[in-house]
């Protein structure tokens, strides 16, 4: 049975005030374990996550390809062909 809209919506709610994430559920068995999970993490106050919002946004408008960017230290190949560049 799928996760309800009502727990999908508790558990983000959970994440937000508690400044995590959580695994998207794929059962409603599923939701109810990461709800229970998120209910014992601690909170963290408003103006950590508010803090924590505007540091990700500003790197976001500094460096918006940085995620694609290739790296001196990235990996070239695929499967068992996979090896460190240098």
């Amino acid at each position: 049975m799928k996760p309800t809209s009502k727990q999908l919506a508790y558990l983000r709610s959970l994440a937000l005030a508690t400044g995590t994430t959580f695994t998207y559920p794929t059962t409603s068995a599923n939701a109810s374990v990461e709800i229970r999970r998120l209910k014992t993490v601690g909170r963290s106050s408003r103006s950590d996550r508010t803090r924590e919002q505007r540091a990700v946004q500003h790197d976001l408008a500094e460096r918006p390809d940085d995620a694609t960017a290739i790296r001196a230290n990235d990996v070239i190949g695929y499967g068992s062909n996979c090896r460190w560049s240098h």
